[in-house]
């Protein structure tokens, strides 16, 4: 079986390389990592940085879409993952071009929280919905077509780390992979890194920076790290933490499923703020807490953000934290997204 691909984000082909070990006999050909097979272009000239560079690339996305729909033709399958700025308008083309070629949509657009008239062209343009939300398919009229097929965190953290012990020997600081978010947020916790000494005496901290920056980058954007232990692996870094303070992003979710501690902490520009709370009516910023309103009708964790992030409030809310009471909730959690979704994806491909 042959199958055009578009996985144009890093983290999609991180769930893309999950369900191609589920694959036997599948040919893969159009966007993805260099390390599973030959795309048709390097990921990394697909990044952009800001409004102008996303004009400046018009051309090149409308032409790269044009040779994904002329890849189709000789394909059996398309499987599209997640970047619905580009997936979606292709799925489209695709469909006007092949109406009979079955399109699989794997994690979809999050319409559900905003533009939810999207909803309406996922279900004209794509064949079959592979939802990673356990909630999603609520907003979608096509129930035929959309399936909550597990979530793909799950295939890779596939069990909890052990029980927190009393004592906190190690926190770890996780202030997200963007340049803005770091900047906004390593001061504050170099002063609340600071404070929790005095109140809780010695421990160790613990941060994971992206492998992608040098050392004059690391240096500009941090700052001074030599209290710190810098760690390669997120996964690695929340086994061995007993707290951590976490950006808002999929670490937040990644540290709720491994049952490691936490505080949500996010920082945005204030003009990307105003127009983000009058677009998305959503009452939590993290997926747990999303999770957790839709079969426990609480929260998970505690959320802080713009000017609520700061060391006092940071502080506060680790003395609120119950890290045991978080511990058994994540196992609640886990129950309730029930299983990785790579193999029944897998599963709907060979259908």
């Amino acid at each position: 079986m042959k199958i055009l691909v578009s996985a144009i984000e890093y983290s999609a082909n991180i769930h893309l390389k999950e369900v191609l070990n589920r694959l036997e006999n599948v040919e893969i050909c159009g966007i993805f990592d260099k390390s599973l097979g030959k795309p048709l272009v390097d990921l990394q000239s697909l990044a952009i940085m800001g409004i102008g560079d996303i004009i400046t690339k018009i051309p090149f996305f409308l032409s790269l879409s044009n040779k994904m729909v002329n890849l189709a033709k000789d394909c059996d399958k398309v499987l599209l993952i997640d970047g619905s700025g580009f997936n979606l308008p292709l799925a489209k083309k695709l469909k006007k071009n092949y109406p009979n070629k079955e399109i699989i949509y794997y994690i979809l657009p999050q319409a559900w929280a905003w533009r939810r008239y999207r909803i309406k062209s996922i279900e004209k343009y794509c064949d079959k919905l592979a939802s990673i939300l356990p909630f999603e398919e609520n907003f979608y009229t096509q129930k035929d077509k959309i399936e909550y097929v597990g979530h793909p965190l799950l295939d890779l953290i596939p069990s909890p780390k052990e029980k927190p012990s009393k004592d906190i020997k190690n926190i770890l600081w996780l202030p997200g992979s963007r340049r803005s978010e770091i900047a906004s947020l390593m001061p504050i916790f170099h002063q609340t890194r600071r404070l929790l000494h005095k109140e809780i005496g010695d421990f160790n901290s613990l941060i994971v920076i992206p492998p992608y920056f040098n050392e004059t980058t690391i240096k500009n954007l941090y700052g001074d790290l030599d209290n710190f232990e810098i760690v390669k692996d997120t996964y690695d870094a929340l086994d061995r933490s007993d707290f951590a303070f976490v950006c808002s992003g999929t670490a937040t979710l990644e540290a709720s499923l491994k049952g490691t501690p936490m505080l949500l902490v996010y920082i945005a520009k204030k003009f990307d703020y105003f127009i983000a709370k009058r677009l998305i009516d959503l009452e939590y910023v993290g997926l747990a807490n999303l999770f957790f309103k839709d079969f426990c009708n609480r929260a998970m964790h505690i959320e802080l953000l713009q000017e609520d992030v700061n060391p006092y409030r940071l502080v506060q809310s680790f003395r609120q934290t119950d890290r045991f009471k978080f511990y058994e909730d994540a196992k609640k959690l886990r129950e309730y997204l029930k299983s990785g979704s790579a193999k029944r994806v897998a599963e709907i491909i060979n259908g």
